[in-house]
C-alpha cells in the first residue's frame, strides 16, 4: 500500500539526500598502471596492485588528484591544503585487498553548492541550491555477477562471477548535506541535481558520466516527517542509473514511507534495491547498526597536499558552467522563453546548442532534439542525453539534408541507424543505400511509370491543375523508397506532360 506523491507531500515533509559516484576518465586506474577502457574481457585489466596481492605497493594518479579538485573548484568547494587516504576495511567478494583506499576524515574538497533549476505549477524557473557536503576520491569497486537465478541477485543464483577489472578505478563520491525545502518536489529537485551535475562533470572533460555504463551511479536518501518535527529516519536506494530512475526512487519511496507511518509504523534504515521495470524498490539490508569499518590512515601512501598556486591555475582554467552557458546561448540564439522552457523541461537544452555548435542551424537542432529524438528516448524509457547518438552525428546529419544528400524522411532512417549503433551517419547512409536519387535518367522509368498508373492525375495537370501532380511526385517517391530528389521528380513530371510554371 502507498500514499499518492502529491497527497504525501501535503501532509510530510521530505528530506532528501544524493550521493552520486563518479568513475574518472583516466587512462589508467587509481593506484596502478592498468587499463580502465571499459568493455573489456574479464579480469584482464588487472594486475598484483589491483588485485591486492602480498608486497604490491600503490601509488597516486595524479590525473584523478587533478580532476577533483577541478570538480570540487566547479562546485565551489573549499579545497583542501593537506588529505590523505584511509583503509575502509570490510569483506566482500567484489573487494580483493578486503578493504577500499578511500578518503574519510580528511577528504579533498568540502562545503560547496550546485545551484540548479525547478519547473514550477506555472510552469516559471525556480532556482535550487543544493548543498555539498564533501567530494572525495577513492577506488572502485569490481563487479560481481549472479548467476542461475531469476531476478540476477545472489538470492536464488546457482553461482557468482568475479570481475576485477573495474577494481580500482578512480572514483570520486560526490555528497550533498541533507536537502530541505523541497516540499512539493523532492523528486524533481533530485533529478535536477543529477542531470545539472552530470552536465557539469561532461563539461569539465573528467567523465564520460554513462550511467548505463554505470560511470555516473546514485545513491538517493529519503526521510519524511510531519511538519514541526525532527527529521525522520532514512533509507538509502543504491546506485540508481538513470535521470529517469532517480526521479522514480525519490517518488516510490516517499508513496511507501508515507504510508507507512500513516498506518502508525516506524520507518527503518536500510538500503533498497530499485527496480527498473515496476518503479519500486525492495529491502536490502538494515542499517540500524552501526558498522565500524576500522577506518585508519593507509600506510602505504603519502598525503596528499595541493599546492595553492596549482589549484588556483586549475581555477582559472576552468570551463563555463553549464547553467552560463546556457543563459549566454539562449540570448545568442535569440530563443523565445517557450522553447527554452520546451527544451529544459525535455532535458535538451543542452543538446540543442551542442548540435548548433556543431554547425546545425538553431531551429533543424530544435527539431530534431524536441521531435523525433525526444520521441525515441521516451518510448525506451530513458533520457534523450542517454541515447546513442551525439550532438555532432545530429548535425551531420542535418547538414547532409542541407546538402541534397538526403531527403527528410530518409535523415530519419539515417538517424534511426546511427542510434542502432551501426556507425556514422556516413557510414549508414552508404550501408543502407539511402542517398538521394538526383540523376534524371534513373528517375525517368520512375516518372513514367507514375504518369502511365495514374492517367487522370496526368490529364488534370496537362490542363491546368498543375497542384495535381503531388500525386504523382508521391507514386515516385514511394517507388523509389523515398530516395528520389523531390523537386527534380516534379520537374521531370511537368516536363514530361508539356506543363511550363
Amino acid at each position: 500500500m502507498t500514499v499518492p506523491y502529491a497527497e504525501a507531500l501535503q501532509e510530510f515533509e521530505p528530506v532528501i539526500g544524493l550521493e552520486t559516484h563518479v568513475e574518472l576518465g583516466t587512462a589508467s586506474k587509481m593506484f596502478c598502471g592498468c587499463d580502465t577502457t571499459f568493455g573489456a574481457d574479464p579480469n584482464t585489466h588487472t594486475c598484483p596492485v589491483c588485485l591486492g596481492l602480498p608486497g604490491a605497493l600503490p601509488v597516486v594518479n595524479e590525473k584523478a588528484i587533478e580532476s577533483t579538485i577541478r570538480i570540487g573548484l566547479a562546485l565551489h568547494c573549499d579545497i583542501a591544503t593537506w588529505c590523505r587516504f584511509a583503509r575502509k576495511n570490510y569483506f566482500y567478494p567484489d573487494m580483493p585487498k578486503n578493504f577500499q583506499t578511500s578518503q574519510y576524515d580528511e577528504p579533498l574538497c568540502t562545503d560547496g553548492y550546485l545551484d540548479v533549476e525547478v519547473s514550477n505549477a506555472d510552469g516559471t524557473l525556480e532556482t535550487v541550491r543544493v548543498p555539498i557536503e564533501r567530494v572525495h576520491l577513492e577506488e572502485d569497486t569490481g563487479k560481481t555477477l549472479h548467476v542461475g537465478g531469476a531476478t540476477g541477485r545472489i538470492h536464488g543464483a546457482s553461482h557468482s562471477l568475479v570481475d576485477y577489472n573495474r577494481a580500482g578505478i578512480p572514483l570520486v563520491e560526490i555528497v550533498t548535506k541533507p536537502v530541505v525545502g523541497t516540499k512539493h518536489r523532492p523528486a524533481e529537485v533530485a533529478k535536477a541535481y543529477v542531470a545539472e551535475l552530470r552536465d557539469v562533470l561532461r563539461g569539465l572533460g573528467v567523465s564520460d558520466v554513462k550511467m548505463e555504463q554505470g560511470s555516473l551511479r546514485c545513491d538517493v536518501n529519503v526521510s519524511l516527517n510531519k511538519p514541526g518535527d525532527d527529521w525522520g529516519t532514512r533509507s538509502e536506494t543504491k546506485n540508481v542509473n538513470s535521470l529517469r530512475s532517480v526521479e522514480r526512487a525519490v517518488r516510490s519511496e516517499v508513496e511507501r514511507q508515507a504510508a507507512r507511518l500513516r498506518q502508525g509504523e516506524r520507518i527503518v534504515q536500510e538500503t533498497r534495491h530499485f527496480h527498473e521495470d515496476t518503479g519500486l524498490s525492495t529491502s536490502g539490508r538494515s542499517k540500524e547498526e552501526a558498522t565500524d569499518y576500522r577506518y585508519f590512515p593507509e600506510p602505504d601512501l603519502v598525503p596528499v597536499a595541493p599546492d595553492t598556486d596549482w589549484v588556483a591555475e586549475l581555477k582559472a582554467a576552468l570551463p563555463e558552467a553549464p547553467s552560463v552557458r546556457r543563459r549566454r546561448l539562449i540570448e545568442q540564439l535569440a530563443l523565445s522563453a517557450l522553447d527554452a522552457e520546451a527544451m529544459t523541461n525535455a532535458g535538451v537544452l543542452d543538446l540543442v546548442l551542442a548540435t548548433v555548435d556543431a554547425g546545425a542551424p538553431a531551429a533543424e537542432a530544435r527539431n530534431w532534439w524536441l521531435g523525433h529524438l525526444a520521441q525515441t528516448a521516451n518510448s525506451s524509457g530513458v533520457e534523450p542525453a542517454e541515447l546513442s547518438i551525439t550532438p555532432a552525428q545530429v548535425a551531420r546529419v542535418v547538414g547532409l539534408v542541407a546538402g541534397g544528400s538526403l531527403t527528410a524522411g530518409l535523415a530519419r532512417q539515417v538517424v534511426d541507424g546511427v542510434l542502432a549503433g551501426e556507425g556514422e551517419p556516413e557510414a549508414v547512409v552508404a550501408t543502407r543505400g539511402l542517398a538521394v536519387v538526383s540523376d534524371e535518367g534513373a528517375l525517368a522509368t520512375a516518372v513514367d511509370e507514375a504518369i502511365a498508373a495514374d492517367a487522370d492525375a496526368a490529364d488534370k495537370i496537362r490542363a491546368g491543375k498543375v497542384q495535381a501532380v503531388g500525386a504523382l511526385v508521391g507514386r515516385v517517391m514511394k517507388a523509389t523508397r523515398g530516395q528520389a530528389d523531390a523537386s527534380v521528380v516534379r520537374r521531370l513530371l511537368l516536363e514530361r506532360l508539356g506543363v511550363t510554371e
